[in-house]
């Protein structure tokens, strides 16, 4: 048994009492249904008639989820979006809750099914995710992040950015990218993981999505709050530094945000070719996103500008990752 929490926005749901008003809310689909009623009223210990205040989440970048009531006790379940059974192996996240359990980065969740990833979580009052414009939130999300680096926990599963490029690029079905530099940049793009794979690293059990949305501050029982990270659907071992990348091109910083992120957990010592190794991480993680992005369109799921600056710091930070190889050689 292990959990995670989400963010209830008031704006964003929509109550519904019976079974026929939750199929009825998405009817063009399969995923909420009565059968996940009654996976919930199995897990918990309830008769179905005990789920009530049922309130639709918004839904995510990768999964849609729901918020209900059981037994005094407010839950959330997680269910898979579309495609995402593509992008996600369910096995390996339940192995990295597995892993990550008792270790205070996140509660543990009550239930997780490794098939098919339907998920549930005890609801956190009062949560707010980490603002990536706060100084104060970002400092702390750094201290966790530092803190789980620290850990150097292993699982039996690699995250390959670059075969995960590939892999989301072969998902297109044949499809050219919008992008009419794309082939370029994807070239150029490769070109960096010489320099990537001859600097020095720590491989361990990295998040992989350690975005500001996955940050979440809450109040314990006696009023002090807290922070845990969650989602860690796609984690697994990596170079512990590429949540350093992943966590500012979410956040859309420019240069000086960046460079300050990576000043403040380094402690202001971090060297020349770590932090060209870090650009390079920002470049292959922008395409990887943005061939992500890519694949979800095409089940009519758009992210606008987040899509666009992937694919602009795929090309940029290319650009400033070469100009510090090249400074490194004079």
């Amino acid at each position: 048994m292990f959990v995670t929490a989400n963010v209830v926005n008031s704006m964003n749901v929509a109550e519904i009492n019976t079974y026929e008003q939750l199929r009825d809310l998405d009817a063009d689909s399969d995923q909420l249904n009565s059968d996940i009623i009654k996976i919930a009223s199995t897990v918990l210990g309830c008769d179905t008639n005990d789920i009530n205040n049922i309130e639709v989440l918004k839904k995510g970048m990768t999964n849609r989820s729901f918020l209900f009531k059981a037994l005094g006790q407010k839950y959330i379940m997680r269910i898979p979006g579309e495609g995402t059974d593509q992008l996600i192996d369910r096995k390996n996240e339940a192995d990295v809750y597995r892993a990550i359990s008792g270790r205070g980065l996140c509660d543990d969740p009550i239930y997780i099914n490794r098939n098919n990833g339907y998920k549930i979580t005890k609801f956190l009052e009062n949560v707010r995710a980490c603002d990536p414009n706060n100084e104060s939130d970002v400092k702390k999300c750094i201290e966790v992040l530092k803190k789980f680096h620290s850990m150097k926990l292993k699982v039996n599963h690699s995250f390959d950015i670059y075969g995960q490029i590939d892999f989301y690029e072969s998902l297109w079905n044949g499809s050219e990218s919008m992008y009419p530099d794309y082939k370029e940049t994807k070239e150029n793009i490769f070109k960096l993981k010489r320099f990537i794979e001859e600097e020095p690293k720590i491989m361990c059990l990295t998040h992989i999505d350690a975005v500001p949305d996955n940050f979440l501050f809450y109040s314990d029982d006696n009023g002090e709050e807290k922070l845990q990270l969650t989602d860690w659907e796609y984690a697994g071992m990596q170079d512990p530094h590429v949540d350093i990348a992943m966590f500012c091109i979410y956040s859309l910083y420019d240069k000086k945000q960046i460079d300050k992120f990576i000043d403040i957990y380094f402690n202001n010592e971090c060297s020349n070719n770590l932090r060209c190794k870090i650009y390079c991480y920002i470049s292959i993680c922008g395409l990887l996103w943005s061939n992500w992005c890519e694949y979800k369109s095409q089940f009519g799921v758009e992210f606008g500008e987040y899509s666009l600056r992937q694919y602009r710091y795929a090309k940029e930070y290319y650009r400033f990752a070469t100009k510090l190889m090249k400074l490194k050689k004079v």
